[in-house]
């Protein structure tokens, strides 16, 4: 039996679901059952029947389905898989700005723990960041923890007054510019397609800035021969199932988030089998109040 096989048996054994991000392995990406961004991801955790989700991506991701769906199991393929950007903000940070600011909202980007979300008044992903913030009552905007997204949102939101947080994207924020360059003199024409999360050197080359799923639309719905992607190099996979006869080139030091890469056959395997890893989400209030901003982001989007 071969281990796409086992799984199989194993999703049906345990009523199981298998969400995957684009940034998982390729071979992860093929025996999911859904395979998105972390809007697209949210909402089906919301949505989906099954007893059990197995979530191949981060830990804010298992812990954000938790949050919407408590009643389900979440397991994570690798618990220690995890996203550096979600813990750059502190307590301190969003007390200052509603001290000072009567008028303000607290916009959490979904990449976040849950404390940081209940520290917020909603959440948002890159997809559907611009939507929500430009439809908010509020003139001032704290928008945590990514820096990068928080000043595309405010790019095209310029109605607002944007308060910056310093976090980052580890993997989008060091993308180094020179070989973006270098890469548009070798494919003279083909389109650069940024997502937010990069910095302002990479998006200000960019033709498009969009998420993820942004990314891959753009390429099914334009004829292009050729594309230079900046994003973690996962998104490969998708682009190459959506157009098989494009050319898509990537930063030469490749950007790879390595928790992603952390989700593996072998550990959905184990996990479906000894019902490890899973994700009990936080108690109380920080449960409650996490859990509000989730759920009016699906409302508002």
């Amino acid at each position: 039996m071969t281990k796409q096989e086992k799984i199989a048996q194993l999703k049906i054994d345990k009523d199981a679901v298998i969400l995957a991000h684009y940034y998982a392995p390729s071979d992860v990406q093929d025996i999911a059952d859904y395979i998105g961004d972390s809007f697209y991801l949210s909402r089906k955790a919301k949505e989906l029947g099954n007893k059990t989700i197995v979530f191949a991506g981060v830990s804010f991701m298992g812990e954000s389905a938790k949050l919407i769906a408590a009643d389900k199991t979440v397991l994570m393929p690798d618990v220690s898989a995890d996203c550096p950007m979600a813990h750059m903000v502190t307590k301190e940070t969003v007390d200052r700005a509603r001290a000072e600011y009567d008028d303000v909202a607290v916009v959490c980007y979904i990449n976040s723990t849950a404390e940081i979300k209940s520290w917020s008044d909603v959440c948002v992903t890159s997809a559907n960041a611009v939507k929500i913030v430009r439809n908010l009552p509020n003139k001032y905007i704290l928008f945590i923890p990514d820096k990068n997204l928080a000043s595309y949102v405010a790019q095209k939101v310029p109605e607002k007054e944007f308060i910056y947080n310093d976090g980052y994207c580890p993997v989008h924020e060091h993308m180094k510019v020179e070989e973006i360059k270098k890469l548009m003199s070798e494919h003279e024409g083909a389109p650069v397609l940024a997502h937010p999360e990069c910095n302002s050197d990479i998006t200000g080359l960019a033709d498009y800035i969009g998420s993820t799923s942004g990314i891959i639309d753009y390429v099914k719905e334009n004829e292009h021969g050729e594309y230079i992607i900046c994003t973690e190099e996962g998104v490969r996979h998708a682009l190459k199932k959506a157009r098989p006869e494009a050319e898509y080139y990537f930063a030469a030091t490749t950007p790879v988030c390595k928790d992603m890469k952390r989700n593996t056959l072998d550990n959905i395997i184990r996990v479906l089998e000894n019902d490890g890893c899973g994700i009990n989400g936080p108690d109380g209030n920080v449960a409650k109040e996490a859990s509000f901003t989730l759920k009016k982001m699906l409302e508002l989007a």
